[in-house]
């Protein structure tokens, strides 16, 4: 399936480096991740979150989120490191402009979420998305012959109409994504899961409405976090934040040989046909 060229040509941010996250010379301190732009392969990444857990020097983490989402398997993995180190020492969530879908799933794990009145988060919901041009072939005098296992194993096809038993297992897969979402929302947010779904209708809420609705907890930002770090937690208001560190524009965009991003794109127009290449959990701006 050709999904969503749109997004991975303009998802060339939020990557980690290779092996464990460089925060510094030593010393206690406050760690903090950044997790910028579209959520897609994120191996190294989790990597350096995990490494966060068992790192003695750092006493809490924050989690910082710049991020409309991304797919499914990227904002699962991150969200189970966070997860993982949550359960060892403080983490806290710090949205920016933007925190949905994938990337409010990322927060979810956190003690505590913190966004600004203004944030753009919420956005539970998945999506599968493909394209059909089997119209434009038709008028080009193109046809195209598919040998195959079974009736859906070109489900969905770029060169043919979803078929009705297609379209159902496709929106089975949907739906069982959307579960997973709504099962981590409500887990972290210690939220009865009906009642994430009454809100999870793809809608994004301001970090005012989210507040609200139980999504989040404070109004703020990071000067918030690092008081609530020291008040509820005891993690002293002095400890140095440091980051952990994020590769260049260039790095994210060619690094790793056809890695993350460039390998998806390749691998979508230059691989074995057309296959599914993943659900998404990503925001879509409105029409202008």
């Amino acid at each position: 399936m050709l999904a969503i060229i749109t997004v991975v040509l303009v998802g060339l941010r939020g990557r980690g480096l290779p092996g464990r996250a460089f925060i510094g010379e030593g010393g206690a301190h406050v760690a903090r991740v950044k997790v910028d732009g579209i959520i897609v392969g994120e191996d190294r990444l989790v990597r350096q979150i995990t490494d966060l857990g068992t790192d003695k020097s750092v006493k809490a983490v924050i989690v910082a989120i710049d991020s409309p989402g991304g797919s499914v398997t990227g904002g699962e993995a991150l969200h189970d490191a966070i997860a993982a180190v949550a359960a060892k020492k403080p983490v806290v969530a710090v949205m920016g402009g933007i925190a949905a879908s994938a990337g409010y799933m990322i927060a979810v794990p956190a003690a505590r979420i913190f966004a600004h009145q203004g944030t753009l988060t919420g956005s539970i919901g998945v999506y599968l998305q493909t394209a059909e041009i089997s119209g434009l072939l038709d008028k080009l005098g193109v046809s195209t012959e598919a040998i195959k296992s079974g009736p859906l194993k070109d489900q969905p096809s770029l060169f043919e109409k979803t078929s009705p038993e297609g379209r159902q297992v496709l929106q089975g897969l949907v739906m069982d994504y959307y579960d997973q979402f709504v099962t981590m929302v409500a887990q972290g947010r210690h939220m009865d899961p009906d009642a994430v779904r009454r809100i999870a209708d793809g809608r994004p809420y301001t970090g005012r409405q989210a507040l609200k609705l139980g999504l989040v907890d404070q109004i703020g930002g990071e000067t918030d976090a690092r008081a609530w770090l020291a008040q509820a937690k005891g993690v002293p208001a002095n400890l140095p934040t440091r980051d952990v560190t994020q590769p260049g524009l260039a790095a994210r965009a060619f690094g790793e040989s056809l890695d993350g991003i460039g390998g998806a794109i390749w691998k979508t127009l230059a691989g074995q046909g057309v296959k599914v290449d993943g659900v998404w959990a990503l925001w879509h701006a409105p029409p202008g």
